[in-house]
C-alpha cells in the first residue's frame, strides 16, 4: 500500500496535540525543569523540536536554502543540538509554545501535498518526504517522553509507535555508523506487540537473531529514552544484542542513553 502523506499528517497532529498537553498548562518553573536528557530543560525540549521543524520546512520549499545553511553550519564546526538549545533559552515559555504551533502548523500544510517519494535534503542522506515527515513524529514522540518523564505524566501508548517502530528498524545500519563499526550482514527478526494488540514483524521469519515484545519497550530503546535492561524485550543471539546496545533512532553524534533502573 502506497505511503498516505494525508495519514502521516494527521499521526503526526495527533502526537503533537500530546504533547502539547503536557506543556500547555506549565508556569514559568515548570518550563525550565531539568529532563533526563542532560542539561536539557522542558523549555530545551520544545525550543529543538520548532527549531528543526523551521529547517525541515525549508528542506521541502527551499531545498538550494537549506543546503546553503547547512554549508554555513558544517563551515562553523557542525550541528551541535546544545548550542541551538543555547539560543533559545531566554524564551519564555508562552513564546516557545507559539513557536512551537506556528512551526509544526506550517510543517504539516507543507508536507501534506508533498509526493512521499519526492527527496528533501537532510543532514546526511537525502530522504524522501515520507520518511522525512516520518522522523518528525519519531522525535516529537521521543521528545514529549522526556517532558512526560519530567511532569510525571504516563503517556498511554497509541499504534502511532509503529512510525517509531519502523524507524528503528531502518537505522540499523546508522547506530554501527556513528560508533564507527560497519553493521553485520546477519538478518535480525523483529516482531513487537502493538497497544492495540497486533503484531508488527520486520525481518526474516527464520532468523536466528531475534528481538521481540511490547512496541513502546522497543520504541523507548531505539530512542534512548529507556536502557534495554529496563524493558521487556528478549533479545536473542549476539547480533541482536550488540545492536540493541547501541540502536539509535534519531539523527547525530552517538547518545548517551538512559542508566538501567534510572526510571526503576
Amino acid at each position: 500500500m502506497p505511503v498516505s502523506m494525508e495519514t502521516l499528517a494527521g499521526d503526526l497532529a495527533a502526537e503533537t496535540a500530546a504533547l502539547r498537553e503536557l506543556v500547555a498548562g506549565l508556569d514559568e518553573a515548570g518550563w525550565r525543569r531539568d529532563t533526563p536528557a542532560a542539561g536539557w530543560t522542558v523549555a530545551d525540549q520544545i525550543s529543538h523540536l520548532a527549531h528543526f521543524d523551521d529547517v525541515a520546512v525549508q528542506s521541502a520549499t527551499d531545498p538550494d536554502g537549506f543546503r546553503a545553511e547547512l554549508e554555513k553550519a558544517v563551515a562553523a564546526g557542525g550541528i551541535d543540538p546544545d548550542a541551538i538549545a543555547q539560543r533559545y533559552r531566554e524564551r519564555p515559555g508562552a513564546e516557545l509554545l507559539a513557536w512551537f504551533d506556528d512551526a509544526r502548523g506550517r510543517l504539516i500544510v507543507a508536507f501534506r501535498g508533498l509526493d512521499p517519494s519526492l527527496r528533501v535534503p537532510w543532514f546526511g542522506p537525502a530522504m524522501s518526504a515520507a520518511s522525512s515527515l516520518t522522523a518528525r513524529i519519531m522525535e516529537t514522540w521521543a521528545h514529549g517522553q522526556d517532558v512526560a518523564d519530567t511532569v510525571g505524566v504516563q503517556r498511554e501508548p497509541t499504534d502511532r509507535l509503529r512510525h517509531v517502530a519502523h524507524i528503528g528498524v531502518g537505522a540499523r545500519p546508522f547506530s554501527y555508523a556513528v560508533h564507527g563499526k560497519q553493521a553485520p550482514a546477519t538478518p535480525i527478526r523483529v516482531e513487537l506487540t502493538a497497544p492495540s494488540g497486533a503484531v508488527w514483524t520486520w525481518g526474516p521469519e527464520d532468523a536466528g537473531d531475534r528481538v521481540t515484545g511490547p512496541a513502546l519497550d522497543f520504541c523507548l530503546a531505539v530512542t534512548q529514552r529507556r536502557h534495554r535492561d529496563d524493558t521487556g524485550l528478549e533479545i536473542t543471539g549476539p547480533v541482536a544484542t550488540e545492536w540493541m546496545s547501541i540502536a539509535q533512532a534519531f539523527a547525530g553524534a552517538a547518545g548517551a542513553g538512559r542508566k538501567p533502573g534510572e526510571f526503576a
